[in-house]
């Protein structure tokens, strides 16, 4: 798996939703599926039925989240001093939409309505490397769009 990419808060909030997988909802899922076990026939027992999809859904996260961390890579906040987005930079652009301020994060973290796009997303991609004064057509639901890049930070 490809790194991915995590500010020091959304690490620590995927380390938190893994201690939660593992020390509470593991143990109430086996719970329910001693309770439904006590039920008598399995073959149609939805408690049972349930608390095994619910068990699957679980360890599945959690091998999800272990993968993550595996491969986590923090990125590093503060200025900007090479003037070349990467992830982790705020990127002030403008285009035919006006001006809009980004904050290139990993796709863990990516909320494109609060401004935080992902790197692997096309803006996000089309936006990195680039520095300011550069200008670039990124072609996006709504056909080729022009960003021209103000700042950098």
């Amino acid at each position: 798996m490809d790194n991915q990419y995590f500010s020091r808060e959304g690490l620590e909030k995927l380390k938190q939703e893994l201690e939660h997988r593992t020390t509470v909802l593991r143990p109430e899922i086996a719970e329910r599926l001693k309770e439904a076990k006590g039920e008598g026939d399995l073959a149609e027992n939805a408690a049972f039925d349930s608390a095994k999809e619910a068990q699957a859904m679980n360890e599945g996260r959690i091998e999800e989240i272990k993968e993550a961390l595996d491969n986590a890579v923090i990125i590093v906040g503060g200025a900007n001093t090479t003037g070349v987005v990467t992830v982790g930079s705020s990127v002030k652009v403008e285009s035919k939409n006006g001006v809009q301020t980004y904050s290139i994060v990993g796709a863990a973290e990516s909320d494109p309505g609060n401004g935080f796009i992902s790197n692997e997303s096309p803006l996000g991609k089309a936006f990195l490397g680039h520095k300011k004064g550069d200008k670039m057509d990124i072609k996006t639901p709504k056909g080729v769009v022009e960003y021209k890049i103000l700042e950098v930070k």
